[in-house]
């Protein structure tokens, strides 16, 4: 299916969370009822930082609304039944982060019936009605996955560089659009004979298990004779580093790369020479977003043009999109997450205090 940007610019929590209060917000959205779907609970972020974030942010804007949070757990035909009790408590808003796009339908179609809107947040929706979609922008993702990538393989010493790719879940927007942004720059190196892709394949539900599995089966296929695992978030990069770790590897015998979401455990990698990088989405910033969109949609009025600056078609509609902008964080500038107030250095140089990066900053 297409699922294209139009003009393209620049795991587990409790079941439910609950905002309460008083509000000046109009008679209508003053005890508006929000539901938070999320995915699953093997992508970490939405369960330990996405829907608190997004409850806090709520909170700010809209005190008498009630957030209530509840998770997929992976299985489309679960999130469906979670959203059709959603509207059957009088849901007034639905923030929707699919578990499986390509199975989103149904959710969405009793949404737009019971005359409810949704609000997509991250992950797309194929096949229904919303009102917009809050998410980081995709191709830029991959793009810089793959512009690293580059660089790392035109390092390496000449001859031809065997790479592995772990891909995502298949079908999604965002998997597709990591791919066809790395291939930008993987293309010309393979059709010239630079890289050579030895092992790929998705991995379902994102699951790193999924990822590691893939990875040790690559390792044990080829007899070891991979330079590099090439990944789409920290998950499938972790399960690459838990590959080798358990097959007896040592840091740098095997590049690992296309890491994106900046989660501990992933900069707490980098750190230690495991990983080499990971894309940094400031999800604060994407709280805010899609705080401000709930409250544009409760309160029945226009989308903010301080987010929506672009759309994606997702097969039902264009639906108008706030893309919001990402950054590679390496050993060079992990820093970056620090002041961005994510991590101490305390925290990231947990097991690596002996390392010049901790030496110099812990």
């Amino acid at each position: 299916m297409n699922r294209s940007i139009r003009h393209l610019m620049s795991g587990s929590l409790l079941a439910a969370l609950a905002i309460s209060g008083f509000a000046a917000a109009p008679a209508a959205a003053q005890e508006a009822s929000v539901f938070f779907m999320l995915p699953n609970s093997t992508t970490i972020r939405f369960e330990r930082r996405d829907a608190p974030l997004y409850v806090a942010a709520m909170k700010e804007r809209m005190p008498g609304a009630t957030v209530t949070v509840q998770n997929g757990e992976g299985d489309p035909e679960r999130q469906q039944r979670l959203v059709e009790d959603a509207l059957a408590q009088g849901a007034d808003l639905i923030v929707y982060t699919s578990s499986d796009a390509n199975l989103a339908a149904g959710a969405l179609k009793a949404a737009e019936e019971a005359g409810v809107p949704v609000l997509l947040y991250e992950h797309d929706a194929i096949g229904g009605k919303a009102e917009a979609h809050v998410l980081f922008n995709a191709r830029a993702v991959g793009q810089a996955q793959g512009k690293r990538a580059a660089e790392l393989i035109e390092a390496m010493p000449e001859g031809t560089v065997r790479i592995a790719r772990v891909k995502g879940n298949q079908g999604e927007y965002g998997t597709t659009q990591y791919e066809l942004g790395q291939n930008e720059y993987l293309q010309p190196l393979m059709a010239s004979g630079r890289v050579e892709v030895v092992c790929e394949d998705f991995t379902p539900n994102w699951d790193p298990v999924e990822a590691q599995a893939f990875a040790e089966n690559c390792l044990t296929r080829t007899g070891g004779q991979v330079d590099m695992f090439l990944g789409m978030n920290d998950g499938t990069t972790g399960g690459s580093v838990a590959a080798l770790i358990s097959q007896g590897y040592q840091k740098g015998d095997v590049v690992v790369t296309g890491g994106q979401d900046a989660t501990i455990e992933a900069v707490q990698f980098i750190v230690q020479g495991w990983q080499d990088n990971t894309i940094f989405k400031d999800l604060r910033v994407m709280a805010e977003a899609a705080a401000d969109l709930s409250v544009d949609i409760l309160n029945a009025g226009d989308l903010s043009a301080d987010w929506i600056n672009d759309s994606v078609s997702n097969d039902f509609m264009d639906v108008p999109a706030a893309f919001l902008p990402v950054e590679n964080v390496t050993i060079d500038n992990v820093s970056t997450v620090v002041d961005a107030g994510l991590y101490t250095w305390e925290k990231i140089c947990d097991g690596a205090a002996a390392t010049a990066i901790c030496q110099e900053n812990m």
